[in-house]
């Protein structure tokens, strides 16, 4: 691996960076695997991985080898997610700067395709995560992977971030993981060093903070931004906290690390406001930075005032959605086109003033469609963590279950009906029993190709 002769130049002077085992881990061809346990799906004790835990996320593993993800059933079913160790930092930083994680707004503003949306939602669990892609593809992976996670505090956006100006609603923690240069994911993608420039990281950096700019109107006063690249370059870290900080809206945020975990502590030049920088020649893990800061000033975004998209149901439709799922009591139910939905009361009205000011792809939880008098249960609904112990199940083995997911045809003893399709305790779906055949629901969409 030849890496940019101008990006080793632009390190030199760089706190942390050593030329030589810099060069020597980027030629060994080494790679390292992470996953973090979901913790209301699976045990970080109950689980068939072998590997040391990573030590500034508590649900977070290093694993010893790469098994296939794409043929274990329970990586579908949302038990983990397959995240660099770099990027779980981000626990720790919320854990010491937020530590009361209780109703807090949060935003993840560059969410696609999941890592650090799926890490909030698990932290602030009792919040609203508003997860936000601008490109509209990736927001459809973004779906799939929160969809899986399971949790019913979660708005899908897709938007770009100028118009969170307008959303109607202001946040108590906003997350920017920026599009950066990615000098830091060279080793996991080496085509990118083509790309690589100096232009390249001028560019990045301009655009960084646009979006900055575009969202800090829409974090609270005392509320926590976190930003965060997988680039090295100080055009795009660094220097970045010295142009939020020359603003004067914000104070900067240090975090207490241990020696033991070599993340190095840098500062800026100007503002000396503390920055972290990851470098995998001196820990497990790709190249990342992050740094935080609290804000002195109010939010000042605002909303339109547009009618939502969202319906309330009709006293018959509510009483047959929850004659098929008794929805707690503490939800609201809510119509999105023709599927009924619900999130918790307490964030109802976020979602409302949301869906009249920006693109909702998912809010809340998917419970279905009614069809005449029968219910069509969403495949939201199976991978959620709302309470299921009510509907059949059937219990399946490992080639059951990829059978399942490839949307191939079954043999199962299943009850007439609905059945939640169960391997290891955890659904992957749902199945229709019939006293001829077995139809299947997985989506078609997300099925298994791999054989």
């Amino acid at each position: 691996m030849t890496l940019p002769p101008d990006l080793i130049q632009s390190l030199q002077s760089v706190k942390g960076f050593h030329e030589s085992s810099f060069r020597a881990i980027h030629e060994s061809g080494e790679q390292v695997t992470a996953i973090r346990f979901n913790p209301a799906k699976k045990s970080l004790t109950n689980h068939p991985f072998t590997g040391e835990p990573i030590p500034w996320c508590p649900f977070g593993l290093y694993l010893d080898k790469r098994p296939s993800f794409t043929l274990d059933p329970s990586f579908h079913a949302g038990a983990y997610y397959v995240q660099d160790a770099s990027s779980m930092f981000l626990w720790e930083v919320i854990s010491q700067l937020i530590p009361d994680p209780q109703d807090k707004k949060v935003l993840d503003l560059c969410a696609a395709p999941g890592g650090k949306s799926t890490l909030l939602a698990s932290y602030f669990t009792n919040g609203l995560l508003v997860s936000n892609e601008v490109i509209k593809s990736r927001a459809s992976i973004l779906v799939e992977n929160l969809t899986k996670w399971g949790n019913s505090n979660v708005i899908v956006t897709n938007n770009d971030p100028a118009h969170f100006n307008q959303a109607g609603i202001s946040f108590d923690v906003i997350v920017v993981d920026a599009p950066c240069s990615g000098s830091g994911l060279f080793r996991k993608d080496p085509d990118a060093i083509a790309e690589w420039s100096l232009d390249h990281v001028q560019h990045c950096s301009l655009r960084q903070q646009r979006i900055l700019d575009d969202i800090i109107p829409s974090l609270n006063e005392n509320g926590i931004l976190i930003y965060a690249t997988c680039s090295y370059s100080q055009e795009e870290d660094e220097m970045i906290a010295d142009w939020l900080m020359s603003s004067g809206a914000f104070e900067a945020a240090s975090i207490t690390i241990p020696t033991e975990w070599k993340i190095v502590e840098t500062f800026a030049e100007k503002s000396n406001a503390p920055g972290y920088r990851f470098y995998p020649d001196q820990l497990k893990g790709e190249g990342f930075f992050i740094a935080a800061f609290r804000k002195k000033s109010p939010a000042t975004a605002i909303g339109k005032g547009k009618s939502s998209a969202l319906k309330l149901p009709q006293k018959q439709e509510l009483e047959q959605v929850r004659a098929f799922f008794p929805v707690l009591e503490s939800f609201s139910v809510f119509k999105q086109g023709d599927q009924f939905r619900c999130i918790d009361e307490k964030w109802y009205y976020d979602l409302q003033t949301l869906a009249s000011n920006l693109y909702i792809r998912k809010a809340g939880i998917g419970l279905g469609e009614l069809k005449g008098k029968d219910m069509i249960p969403a495949h939201e609904l199976a991978m959620s963590t709302l309470p299921l112990h009510h509907f059949n199940q059937v219990t399946v083995n490992t080639e059951e279950a990829l059978k399942y997911l490839r949307r191939q045809d079954l043999y199962l003893d299943a009850p007439k009906g609905w059945n939640l399709v169960m391997y290891e305790q955890l659904p992957l779906g749902w199945i229709k029993s019939l006293p001829n055949r077995i139809n299947n629901y997985y989506p078609q969409e997300w099925r298994i190709l791999k054989q």
